[in-house]
């Protein structure tokens, strides 16, 4: 082989070696977790049970439960409702509606909150002069004129549990160490179409797999933006709620868990939320994600690195979680070099090395996969991951080259708007679409189109080469890259009802 023919070998290696590290990590995360999740929930719910016994209603701490909210008109109302019923002493708990909105949604708070206060629910509606700095300066602003010594935050497209604050309040009250607790998130919607129950999937797998290893093992954990509660004076003591990145949650989390203190997960604390039901929606919601994972990274890295708090695993898992979604970049790098490398390196020489990284790819690719389904499995849903390893396949490899770009942007410091997850209000089967909708991205539809069918080039370039094992998983990159692609240019062709203003 020439320089060249080496140089490419090596790269693909490279690749196919970082996709790897963040697979043994997945299968690192699911063994974490389930030697430890069965002793430490029971451990949990003695504590809740503990705390909860005999206690009046005069020794509850005073929370502020606080409901951001921006052109949410399909959801609101049950937003505000479930958390005016939540089971907690009234005069021990206050509701803000952190409502940025520019719609009727305005007219639905103010109704909604009218209607409660007459009940004798202390309700209060916060507007802000300026919409700055997005959730974060929502949060910020709210915050300062909170009375709670708790603040418990849920996202518009969330029902509020009615057990949420006895049990989190019994996992924060008493340790002066932890500045939040999480719950997981459910799913209303899970079974409304083949893009719901992949995420429901895989987020089942993230919530359970990935948040119970890290809080099981005191490893660095983060709060999900949404369904926990933070300890006011732990906010406020690392600079509170900032807005340069489009993670808010994330750094927050980072941020006070560099400071000392821990942040715990309820696993049985289950908080019902919408996801998102059309793919231009979720790549949206998966693109702030990524951009906003390694915006923080950036941000944070070097403090965690240097921090002496943290031990080097925790380091080192701290990393691996917050540049996560570098796979995808791994993923296109695969994508684009797969052809070459069959056309263009000898096969003699080359075989061998071929197949050790296909395989790496192959176990790689396995990895998510593996989780998701260990995670169903103590969810009592195991055959229902199985069941959709398809979607979950197509999800996975269908966002690879919009999460890159998202990453690629946040590398080079190109800064964005915060852009919400469209909400419909959808349960169960019934499928309704979101009045507000995101725009769909002409230009990432037709590279996503083109780089499938040069997977599916590939693919033909394999099986002509008589090899035949891994041509799944090239397929599998082809057909979500191409689902995803077509999709989305459906929807910039043939949508109606114009966007709004994010």
């Amino acid at each position: 082989m020439n320089v060249w023919q080496y140089s490419l070998l090596a790269v693909y290696a490279l690749g196919s070696l970082g996709l790897m590290l963040y697979g043994t990590h997945c299968y690192l995360m699911s063994y974490l977790f389930l030697r430890r999740q069965k002793g430490m929930r029971c451990q949990i719910q003695a504590e809740v049970e503990a705390f909860n016994q005999g206690r009046g209603a005069s020794d509850y701490p005073r929370v502020t439960i606080q409901l951001p909210v921006y052109n949410e008109k399909d959801v609101v109302e049950r937003l505000i409702r479930s958390a005016a019923e939540i089971d907690y002493p009234r005069e021990a708990f206050e509701i803000q509606v952190l409502d940025d909105s520019q719609d009727e949604t305005r007219e639905i708070v103010d109704r909604t909150a009218a209607e409660l206060r007459e009940q004798g629910i202390c309700i209060e509606v916060v507007r802000r002069p300026l919409r700055t700095g997005f959730k974060a300066g929502a949060l910020a602003y709210a915050t300062a004129r909170a009375r709670g010594e708790y603040m418990a935050i849920f996202d518009a497209d969330f029902i509020v549990p009615r057990e949420f604050l006895k049990r989190t309040i019994a996992l924060i009250h008493n340790h002066s160490e932890v500045a939040c607790v999480q719950g997981r998130w459910g799913h209303t919607n899970r079974l409304e179409n083949w893009l719901t129950r992949a995420q429901s999937v895989g987020i089942d797998g993230h919530f359970a797999a990935e948040q119970g290893a890290r809080s099981y093992n005191q490893l660095c954990m983060n709060f999900n933006g949404t369904a926990g509660i933070w300890r006011k004076s732990a906010i406020e003591a690392v600079g509170g709620w900032q807005g340069d990145t489009l993670t808010e949650d994330l750094d927050l989390s980072y941020r006070v868990q560099l400071a000392g203190y821990q942040i715990r997960f309820d696993f049985d604390l289950e908080c019902p939320a919408e996801l998102p039901n059309h793919v231009v929606a979720f790549k949206s919601q998966q693109r702030r994600w990524a951009k906003g994972s390694m915006e923080t990274a950036i941000k944070l890295l070097p403090a965690i690195f240097s921090s002496k708090r943290l031990t080097w695993g925790q380091k080192f898992e701290a990393f691996l979680h917050l540049t996560h979604y570098s796979v995808a970049v791994l993923m296109v790098l695969i994508c684009c070099l797969t052809l070459p490398v069959l056309l263009w390196v000898p096969v003699p020489s080359g075989r061998w090395v071929i197949t050790a990284l296909w395989t790496i790819i192959a176990l790689s690719a396995m990895a998510p996969c593996f989780m998701y389904t260990i995670s169903g499995m103590v969810l009592r849903r195991g055959w229902f991951s199985l069941a959709h390893f398809p979607a979950m396949l197509v999800t996975g490899t269908g966002l690879c080259l919009n999460n890159a770009l998202a990453v690629f942007e946040a590398l080079i410091g190109y800064k964005s708007d915060f852009v919400r997850t469209p909400k419909s209000g959808s349960i169960g089967k019934v499928s309704k679409a979101a009045v507000y909708q995101v725009n769909a991205n002409f230009l990432l539809a037709v590279g996503e189109i083109a780089l499938g069918l040069y997977c599916l080039l590939a693919l033909n370039a394999y099986t002509h080469a008589h090899k035949y094992v891994f041509g799944f998983f090239i397929a599998a990159y082809g057909v979500g890259l191409l689902t995803f692609g077509l999709m989305t240019l459906k929807t910039c062709l043939f949508r109606i009802r114009p966007s709004v203003a994010p």
